[in-house]
């Protein structure tokens, strides 16, 4: 059996930033990616602005400025036939007004060789963990497949977590949730992107479609929302009905019709709402979407669990290297971050009830309306509350900073 101080599952960007902070600290800290590689279909390529504080603090933001990237810093919203800018980020406080779209495996390759660079920080790439180790009553790490069929087990003093949504360990270890009912699934595809086509993030609300098309430079990343299990019969028509729809609420996307040729080039997310009760038991702990899955309303759910993981590696490193973690140490990660993660599903869940669900129902339209609805004037109009949507999607609740440790 193999050993490490802390195993972390799954080499999205809440582990690698915790095992990145964790080596900066000295802990002996292994991450274990069950792909080959970074290059996939990764759904969100958002880097918010403390993602973007964090990346300074850690002396990676001159290397992270290389990236290619798409700067978006308004929301636009059609209204009969034009836009309406719904919300700035360019008046938001600190060096960053701006939401960074670049593709995650750049992201995550800076994070990699960051990391490699710390003599106790080892990465395993096509290593999936299949079930926990337990010893004495308490997770003492995992059992691993590799991609050639190799099997075996890491023990840790910590395993933590990082496996998503569909987390196999919180499910091995038996953690309960509270679930939330959604009201949507998510298409997400590809759309060229001309020139003359507006910039930023579009939301499009028109009768029984909802969309946001996120600015990506030379295309459009789009996320079409359908009603809860719908997507099965969707398929059985054809595949230009979602533009079609699309055009009539933005008709500067008639010349793409026919952008997309089949039902392959559409990607379904299932959409789930949940936060574990406890986020932990003796030897793991559970973050990001592992512990609370997110809805992709707003797009925070990359930023939330980013935070997650910086609070942890700022909590849980003394008592890693002293030897001397203990389940109150876990416990107060939890106690951390179990505020913002209640705020922002909260608003997600409002969200879902106020505006998406009456928007698939076919009871807003807000595309073909002769004006602003009464709640978009007010938000457009008010200052101080035209200024809180802005700083909620771009720094969150409890925003945290790199310990003193990582800083570079």
């Amino acid at each position: 059996m193999e050993r490490t101080t802390c195993l972390v599952v799954g080499g999205g960007p809440a582990g690698m930033f915790l095992g990145l902070l964790l080596a900066r600290a000295g802990v002996e800290v292994t991450v274990l990616e069950k792909h080959t590689d970074f290059l996939r279909d990764f759904r969100g390529d958002t880097v918010h602005p403390t993602t973007l504080d964090l990346l300074d603090e850690l002396g990676l933001g001159a290397e992270f400025a290389k990236l290619p990237a798409r700067k978006v810093d308004q929301v636009q919203l059609p209204i009969a036939g034009g836009l309406q800018t719904l919300a700035t980020l360019k008046n938001l406080p600190g060096k960053h007004k701006y939401v960074a779209m670049v593709p995650q495996w750049d992201l995550l390759d800076l994070l990699a060789r960051a990391a490699a660079a710390e003599p106790t920080f080892r990465l395993r790439m096509n290593t999936e963990a299949t079930d926990l180790v337990w010893i004495d009553g308490r997770v003492g790490g995992v059992v691993y497949r590799t991609a050639d069929g190799a099997t075996g087990s890491i023990e840790a003093d910590l395993t933590v977590a990082c496996d998503g949504r569909g987390s196999l360990l919180r499910s091995a270890a038996g953690l309960s949730a509270r679930t939330w009912s959604t009201p949507m699934d998510v298409w997400w595809f590809r759309l060229p992107r001309t020139e003359i086509d507006p910039a930023g993030a579009l939301p499009i609300v028109s009768a029984r479609r909802v969309a946001v098309l996120l600015d990506r430079g030379d295309y459009w990343q789009c996320a079409t929302l359908i009603a809860k299990g719908a997507d099965e019969s969707a398929r059985r028509g054809p595949v230009q009905d979602i533009m079609r729809g699309l055009a009539e609420a933005a008709p500067w996307l008639h010349d793409r019709v026919d952008a997309l040729s089949g039902w392959d080039e559409v990607k379904l997310l299932e959409v789930k709402l949940d936060r574990l009760t406890q986020w932990y038991t003796h030897g793991l702990l559970c973050l990001g979407d592992a512990a609370h899955a997110m809805s992709p309303a707003g797009g925070v759910g990359i930023n939330l669990a980013v935070q997650d993981s910086v609070a942890a590696a700022r909590i849980l490193a003394p008592p890693l290297l002293s030897g001397a973690l203990r389940i109150r140490d876990l416990a107060k990660v939890q106690r951390r971050r179990r505020f913002p993660t209640v705020v922002t599903q909260g608003i997600q869940r409002l969200l879902h009830t106020i505006a998406i669900a009456p928007a698939l129902d076919g009871r807003i339209d807000i595309a073909s309306a002769t004006r602003a609805p009464l709640p978009v004037r007010i938000l457009r109009r008010v200052p101080v509350i035209r200024s809180v949507p802005p700083y909620l999607l771009a720094r969150g609740v409890l925003p945290e900073h790199a310990p003193h440790f990582a800083r570079r």
